[in-house]
């Protein structure tokens, strides 16, 4: 009887099926993690309008919002250490183990919140207990963003990094959609505002504390990256990561420079966004709920179009975009948000900002990744923009609520505007890291 045999050219596709199928299994389950641990973070945020009396006594609603979002600038302040920890465990003893430790993490935070007494209950201790909460959730979450992106740019294939890195902003924005989410369930089906502001507020932590142990169980099956083992072979020996980090001083400082406006446009139009239509449009909560929910969405899906985009025409495009556009239309597009009173024009002005804003959001997990070899990449990655972010965006509502609180709520239009065109600079005089990558590279 004949033999039957499988043809060379019939094994190569089943093995490039095997692998697509590897791939996109590592970065489903990556991504997933990402966005739990977003959730988590970003839950915080979206439920400050109702547990911030709790926490923070008083008669004026702007005076506790505003010392929320102090609250939610601290967990920024850790990022920068959460993002030298996590780097170092990722480049040092692997993708997986740092991104199982980091959910980890996150479940106590978010956890720690859920059950955290309120100030009637044991006073000046609750708010500095919330603090804490912020700051382990905060630790978690540096260490999250430059491990995530150095794991899903390191299992992409070449031709489709920019698309496949494009979802850790997906799950990123993801994060938040469903925190908003879960608040909309609340607020329209089971609870009322007065059982939302006693105790409902708690619900969405415990929700948190809970996907984060799914997430754990998850990130047990990833297997570690190509890229990774390849330079554990090549590299015997391996320096310390601020030391290892500092012969990339230029990388460094492009990760500070083409983050800046990026990440401070990014958080005017997520977290602060809902304050802003609350406070200044003038609002009620359904309706910014559904704004802020419906925008979500739609930054959502721009995510992958413009990171396939950025496949074909490159990277530096799209940050360009951002950076001109952004430069020219965010104090028009505040302005016109302010005055209007139409939900419909409200949400058309959000959308049109985050065509804009996606220019960045959507590649530069993969941009900075492009920047640095495999033995430092998770820490370059991950240690300046997680101190950018402190600064920058950590701190852009805090800043907004602040110039409000004054008087002069537009000055902050201006100051994002400015860091935007700091960033554009940037933009204009780096190489495009599509073209000129060091992925593969390992020392």
């Amino acid at each position: 009887m004949p033999i039957a045999t499988t043809s060379p050219l019939a094994r190569n596709d089943q093995l490039d099926l095997a692998d697509v199928r590897r791939r996109v299994t590592a970065i489903f389950i990556g991504s997933v993690g990402n966005l739990v641990e977003w959730y988590d973070f970003y839950t915080y945020a979206a439920f400050a309008l109702y547990f911030a009396s709790s926490f923070f006594p008083g008669d004026d609603p702007v005076v506790q919002q505003l010392n929320a979002a102090l609250l939610f600038a601290l967990g920024f302040i850790v990022r920068p250490i959460g993002g030298w920890l996590f780097g170092h465990l990722a480049d040092h003893y692997g993708r997986r183990n740092a991104l199982m430790l980091s959910v980890l993490v996150m479940c106590f935070g978010s956890l720690m919140i859920a059950v955290t007494p309120t100030y009637g209950s044991i006073g000046i201790a609750a708010p500095i207990l919330l603090g804490f909460a912020r700051m382990i959730q905060g630790l978690s979450l540096g260490g999250e963003y430059g491990t995530s992106a150095t794991y899903l740019t390191e299992v992409a294939d070449e031709a489709r990094r920019g698309f496949y890195s494009s979802f850790q902003y997906v799950t990123l924005i993801g994060g938040q959609l469903c925190a908003i989410l879960v608040l909309l369930i609340l607020q329209q089906v089971f609870l009322t505002p007065a059982q939302l502001k006693a105790w409902g507020w708690r619900i969405p932590f415990v929700v948190g504390a809970l996907l984060a142990l799914i997430a754990l169980v998850m990130r047990r099956n990833l297997h570690e990256t190509d890229d990774f083992l390849a330079a554990k072979k090549r590299v015997m020996r391996r320096e310390s990561s601020i030391k290892a980090l500092m012969k990339y001083p230029r990388e460094v400082l492009l990760v500070v420079g083409l983050t800046m406006g990026g990440t401070t446009a990014f958080y005017t139009y997520t977290t602060y966004m809902q304050k802003f239509l609350k406070l200044s449009v003038g609002l009620n909560d359904n309706q910014t709920t559904l704004i802020t929910a419906g925008s979500l969405i739609f930054a959502l899906c721009l995510q992958p179009t413009y990171g396939a985009l950025s496949d074909r025409i490159g990277r530096k495009a799209l940050l360009i975009w951002f950076g001109v556009m952004g430069t020219l239309f965010t104090i028009p597009l505040l302005d016109a948000l302010q005055a209007t009173k139409s939900v419909l024009v409200a949400f058309l002005l959000i959308a049109a900002a985050w065509l804009i804003v996606a220019g960045y959001t959507s590649i530069n997990a993969v941009v900075k990744a492009e920047l640095f070899p495999t033995t430092v990449r998770a820490t370059g990655v991950g240690l300046p923009y997680a101190v950018t972010v402190s600064i920058f965006g950590g701190t852009a509502e805090s800043i907004a609520l602040w110039f409000k609180s004054i008087g002069h709520e537009r000055w902050f239009y201006y100051y994002l505007t400015g860091l935007i065109a700091i960033s554009l600079i940037i933009y204009v005089t780096m190489r495009d890291t599509k073209r000129h990558s060091a992925m593969g590279k390992h020392e």
